[in-house]
């Protein structure tokens, strides 16, 4: 499965965690401190699109894989 892989970078300490949990609802630790995290951590979104039911209704497709992306949420930078 082909999937398009997001990494959330950037200095300690100013919302990285806090915009991975928005996008992918996990609810990953987004303390107030830096280093909270350590190990990155890994989501995947699946990409809602209608037209990807339509398109398999005419082709009769036996299996429909929506896209997804993988975010990666990285510990700060220094």
């Amino acid at each position: 499965m082909s999937k398009l892989s997001v990494g959330i970078v950037g200095l300690p300490n100013v919302g990285k965690s806090t915009l991975f949990n928005a996008l992918t609802k996990k609810s990953v630790p987004a303390e107030n401190y830096p280093f909270c995290t350590i190990d990155p951590s890994v989501g995947i979104v699946p990409v809602p699109d209608e037209r990807l039911d339509k398109l398999a209704l005419l082709s009769k497709s036996k299996k429909v894989i929506p896209a997804v992306v993988e975010f990666v949420d990285i510990a700060g930078l220094v």
